[in-house]
């Protein structure tokens, strides 16, 4: 009789069978919901900027000023801001995900990104708030 550790079983596995114990399907979801919401709540927001971008062009600061100071536009803006960051913070997450190998060096990437774009968006949250008010 052969030793147990010189026989092998080959199994036919499906890619599911295969894919199970991987990491649970459900986390991948909420992140694909966010993307996308995130994406729909841009286009709005993006076209109102652009739109009013080139309707103060070439407008003195004091009149930028003014527009900013309003409270609809102070909440816009800061939206605008926010929803920009925490797209592009997934995104650039899904890609550093897929293109670095190194589980360690991934880790790393991914909070030094993440740190990246917390301090940015609130660097244009500030600078947003001292102009507006």
């Amino acid at each position: 009789m052969a030793d147990q550790k010189d026989i092998q079983i080959n199994i036919m596995r499906s890619a599911l069978g295969r894919a199970r114990g991987l990491g649970g399907a459900k986390s991948g979801a909420h992140h694909w919901w966010v993307q996308r919401l995130t994406s729909i709540a841009l286009v709005p927001l993006t076209l109102w900027f652009i739109w009013n971008v080139i309707a103060h062009g070439g407008a003195p600061y004091e009149v930028v000023v003014a527009w900013m100071s309003g409270p609809l536009t102070l909440v816009l803006l800061l939206a605008l801001v926010v929803t920009t960051f925490q797209h592009m913070q997934m995104g650039l997450q899904v890609i550093i995900e897929d293109y670095v190998p190194h589980e360690g060096k991934r880790l790393a990437v991914l909070l030094v990104m993440k740190g990246g774009t917390v301090l940015l968006a609130l660097a244009a949250i500030v600078s947003i708030l001292r102009v507006g008010l």
